[in-house]
């Protein structure tokens, strides 16, 4: 497929745009096909998808991924030839890549061809898929996009930037943090808050799953008496869940709650509440 065009003067300038490369060999400077997508307030902007022929050999095992082979990249153009329409859709804007990959890959890629270093400002889509499910058992694309509710065909250059894309969206929808907020360097979280001298949970040791130490569900807790703590241990005596029931796989998959079942076959006596059951015991402490 030739370049689409570029974005008129007249649309609005994305808030980020989206790349994913496939390449043809172990070299990652080896980009047969690039997919570029923008996104303006949580829908889609525009969409850009070109094969590339990437001056390199293909291997057996990267076409068996993605599907493209030398025979598919004779006539298109070049890297050297694409580098201004991807400097005009990523230079000086938020680019998002799901992983490292595509960041070293154009990087390689303007080395080889001899072109400029693309300047823009990275944002990871793995890193924002980890701070905003933490309980998931794994962040690739595909099973984000299976969980997420996003059409995805793997190892296709701009389905790839498109979930991507809509990784970001719902990341954004889910926790309330804005795009600036998500090219924070991110925040560690704080030390558990002290509990109250006394309260309903007083003598409790709680562990909290789904949200940080120093978080809303924390804070509830610890002003009615309970403990806050770092990691389920020995002590603990109770675990509160950020979800409702029945616990999503997600949660149950989880390190931390496979750490409860554990010391709970052990005969530590653990409960497991949820997150609204604490906040309506605060409701009716305070009432």
């Amino acid at each position: 497929m030739r370049p689409a065009p570029f974005a008129t003067a007249a649309d609005p300038a994305p808030d980020f745009v989206v790349i994913d490369v496939e390449t043809a060999c172990s070299r990652v400077s080896s980009i047969c096909q690039v997919g570029i997508v923008g996104f303006r307030d949580g829908r889609e902007t525009f969409a850009y998808e070109t094969l590339v022929d990437p001056c390199d050999e293909f291997h057996a095992a990267n076409i068996r991924i993605h599907g493209i082979a030398a025979e598919r990249v004779i006539g298109q153009p070049t890297f050297a030839q694409l580098h201004a329409a991807i400097d005009g859709h990523l230079t000086g804007r938020i680019t998002v890549a799901h992983s490292h990959f595509d960041k070293g890959a154009l990087a390689a890629a303007c080395r080889i061809h001899d072109r400029p270093t693309i300047e823009t400002r990275w944002l990871d889509s793995v890193r924002v898929a980890k701070r905003a499910w933490p309980d998931l058992p794994n962040h690739r694309l595909g099973g984000l996009a299976r969980y997420l509710g996003i059409a995805h065909r793997h190892h296709d250059a701009l389905s790839d930037a498109r979930a991507a894309g809509w990784v970001i969206v719902k990341a954004i929808d889910h926790t309330g943090l804005s795009l600036a907020d998500w090219m924070a360097p991110p925040r560690p979280p704080g030390p558990a808050p002290r509990p109250a001298a006394d309260g309903p949970l007083r003598g409790e040791r709680i562990a909290i799953l789904g949200e940080p130490r120093d978080g809303a569900v924390a804070r509830t807790v610890a002003a009615m008496g309970g403990t806050v703590m770092t990691a389920p241990g020995s002590t603990t005596t109770m675990l509160v869940v950020a979800a409702a029931e029945p616990y999503p796989l997600s949660i149950r998959r989880s390190p931390l709650w496979q750490r409860v079942q554990q010391l709970t076959a052990a005969g530590r006596p653990i409960r497991v509440v949820t997150a609204a059951t604490i906040a309506a015991l605060g409701q009716s402490v305070s009432a």
